[in-house]
């Protein structure tokens, strides 16, 4: 049975008013968790040009680390989907953020490549779980018609922290040094663990919901969109699965290329000091972040105005999908601020088109199973990035970072292309027949 496209006539917009906040406090601490999670993250490869000649960390050997935080992160994810699916996103996010914390922390202590890369692979598999987690937490808590802005917010912290980051992690290495700097910020999720243990609640036993809240949020869902999760075969034997995973795989490389080496492409290429990459380098994650945002609310908006969800989500995608390309010519940009500008066309894109691929597997599946397909998918993102992160060390060492860019700017129009051969008509799946207890 498919979603309904529309909100029910029932809820007005004085009726929706009232209906209650709490799903926007939910998706604003998972906005606020992706946001300590990028800064976590980042913080590596903003502190890289730093300490990496003082402890005698290579290029070479800094793609490597960054292979293994992916490789760990490509493990943990599938992992992460299927537990936060069985134990909830209490516990799940309450385990994905004490990991990585405390391996956020560690790396005040690394003193060569071997601790650097036991400590980003503990960084990995924790900071992963992040995703499936949110995705799970936005089908449980938002209709159909408001979860691609749910999901923009939520994606938004992931720009929001490549903003801050250069401007947080670069002041305080200035004053305190890169190890206290790495100490500092990994202690700043335990902050966010309080509020967190403090607010969520599942939809169903919260015990702060209003009852029209409750009922809104729950309006378009049939009984197959609350049965259990189907068994990981009966999942892996449809092609709207297969679009997902593939979409990923083509399509996240982007990201993970300017998440990971735009600091030392401004480095090495366009001669940036570690003050203007702080002063710069945040420009276009605020575009990416603009570009979640407008994904989100431009899907939620066509849907309002009567578009079938799968028309809504397509002309977003295909739109977003057409951005990304830019990259080819930020690698052909006669000055830096021009390749940043191209490059924030590009994060814009990608946010835009995140935000409503990351909503596919809600759309098509029980709230049981969003984290274990969102967990898959983001096995196949994490897959693919560490192939071509491997291969951006290689790449830039013997041609430099021209072809990188090139090569990442034609993979969104072929994950475009795959993806809507894959799932077709965009609706959702009743895969266990009523009754029928699936494992979960």
């Amino acid at each position: 049975m498919a979603h309904n496209a529309n909100p029910s006539p029932s809820f007005t917009a004085e009726s929706l008013s009232s209906a209650g906040h709490m799903r926007w406090i939910i998706v604003g601490l998972i906005f606020v968790s992706t946001c300590i999670n990028y800064i976590d993250r980042t913080s590596i490869s903003l502190l890289y040009p730093v300490f990496g000649a003082q402890i005698n960390i290579s290029v070479q050997q800094y793609s490597r680390v960054g292979a293994i935080l992916l490789f760990a992160y490509t493990l943990s994810q599938s992992v992460s989907g299927r537990l936060y699916d069985k134990y909830g996103a209490r516990a799940g996010f309450t385990v994905s953020i004490v990991v990585w914390c405390f391996a956020a922390m560690a790396h005040s202590l690394i003193i060569g490549f071997a601790s650097f890369a036991a400590c980003s692979f503990a960084l990995g598999f924790g900071e992963a779980g992040n995703w499936p987690g949110a995705a799970k937490v936005i089908a449980e808590w938002f209709p159909q018609s408001e979860r691609a802005i749910g999901m923009a917010i939520f994606n938004g912290g992931a720009s929001m922290g490549g903003v801050l980051g250069p401007v947080i992690v670069g002041g305080l290495e200035q004053i305190v040094g890169w190890r206290a700097t790495f100490l500092i910020i990994g202690a700043s999720g335990f902050l966010w663990l309080i509020a967190w243990l403090h607010y969520y609640h599942p939809l169903a036993t919260h015990p702060r919901v209003a009852p029209p809240e409750r009922e809104y949020v729950l309006r378009d869902r049939s009984n197959a969109s609350r049965e259990k999760s189907p068994p990981l075969r009966i999942l892996l034997a449809q092609r709207q699965t297969w679009g997902i995973l593939l979409a990923r795989f083509f399509v996240d490389p982007v990201w993970w290329l300017y998440m990971l080496w735009l600091p030392l492409y401004l480095t090495a290429a366009r001669h940036f000091n570690i003050k203007q990459i702080a002063v710069f380098a945040w420009a276009p994650y605020l575009c990416a972040a603009l570009g979640a945002l407008f994904g989100g609310w431009l899907a939620g908006k066509l849907i309002r105005r009567g578009f079938t969800v799968n028309a809504a989500r397509k002309i977003v995608i295909g739109s977003a999908a057409a951005l990304m390309p830019f990259g080819i010519l930020a690698a052909r940009a006669g000055t830096a601020y021009h390749a940043l500008i191209y490059i924030a066309i590009v994060l814009f894109g990608f946010q835009m088109w995140i935000s409503n691929v990351q909503t596919l597997p809600s759309d098509f599946f029980s709230t049981a199973a969003v984290g274990t397909v969102a967990g898959m998918g983001g096995t196949a993102a994490g897959l693919s990035s560490l192939i071509f992160n491997l291969g951006t060390g290689w790449l830039v060492i013997h041609f430099g970072y021209a072809i990188v860019l090139t090569i990442a700017g034609v993979l969104s129009p072929i994950g475009a292309v795959l993806l809507f051969a894959f799932i077709g008509r965009i609706h959702h799946l009743n895969l266990v027949p009523p009754g029928d207890n699936a494992v979960v």
